[in-house]
């Protein structure tokens, strides 16, 4: 595996230099009062990402339940050693019902301890990242539980995480002051 930079590659705009455009529309996405590391990165291209915020959006807030995205995308985190992203979702997975204990059992790759539609969620995760399809047998199990809605959010909400998971790696985006780093935990 190649190893990520240590140090970010493209630096964040600091949020003081922002132009009135990025900081509308970075404000319209930063749940919190800081700005995370990643949009004040990606501003450099502010014609991209106002195009990308929107899908991302979609798929964060979609019609797959929080605690099975949340699942699904700490799995590819950790599947694309993306530091950054696995920190911002594990405090989401939080809010989203899963336990400190479940978060890192995420990291394992035998599914010891998990109910079976967590192992379901799981090995659609990998299958998406090692074989970029879902296995029959994966997909019958989903089709039992999701919609039709799922099913085709299901693979684009791993594809846009695998996306993201990339951009940080390459771009060396570092974790955001205060955000808890469970990645070592």
């Amino acid at each position: 595996m190649t190893p990520r930079p240590t140090s970010a590659r493209i630096e964040p705009v600091a949020a003081a230099s922002l132009s009135d455009t990025a900081t509308e529309l970075l404000h319209t996405m930063a749940t919190r009062a800081q700005i995370p590391n990643l949009y004040l990165t990606l501003i450099h291209y502010e014609g991209l990402v106002r195009r990308w915020l929107p899908f991302g959006a979609k798929v964060l807030n979609g019609k797959i339940p929080p605690r099975d995205r949340e699942i699904m995308i700490l799995r590819t985190a950790w599947n694309c050693q993306s530091k950054y992203e696995w920190c911002q979702h594990a405090v989401l997975a939080l809010d989203a019902g899963l336990t400190s204990d479940e978060i890192d059992r995420v990291k394992v790759r035998y599914f010891a301890g998990w109910t079976e539609w967590d192992e379901v969620l799981l090995a659609a995760a990998d299958d998406l990242h090692n074989d970029q399809c879902i296995s029959d047998n994966t997909w019958d199990k989903l089709s039992q539980r999701y919609d039709t809605r799922q099913l085709i959010e299901l693979p684009m909400l791993v594809g846009e995480y695998h996306l993201v998971a990339m951009t940080l790696n390459s771009l060396g985006v570092q974790l955001d002051e205060g955000l808890p780093n469970s990645w070592d935990a």
